[in-house]
């Protein structure tokens, strides 16, 4: 599903009043996340999971089509551990 399926689906069931408004809230809420993991490095919504920074350290990989050792560089990655309540439900 995509943010736009995912936006009219909550406009359709009467979240929002509109599935415009639905993209603006969304919109906003995704941001904020963006914003709270760049600077708290965690976002935590109980029974629902856990958003966290994870840094991945430099290593050597290889080109599948060439077979050429490459390296590549560290970078902070985005890890979600999904919480009690959602892993009951999606059972």
């Amino acid at each position: 599903m995509t943010k736009k399926e995912f936006a009219k689906l909550l406009s359709d069931n009467g979240v929002f009043t509109s599935k415009a408004e639905s993209e603006r809230k969304l919109d906003a809420i995704f941001s904020e996340l963006e914003s709270v993991l760049k600077t708290e490095k965690e976002v935590n919504f109980i029974g629902f999971g856990k958003f966290e920074v994870i840094e991945r350290a430099e290593r050597m990989g290889r080109n599948p089509k060439t077979g050429v050792e490459i390296k590549i560089e560290a970078k902070n990655s985005v890890k979600f551990k999904a919480g009690k309540s959602l892993l009951e439900a999606v059972k």
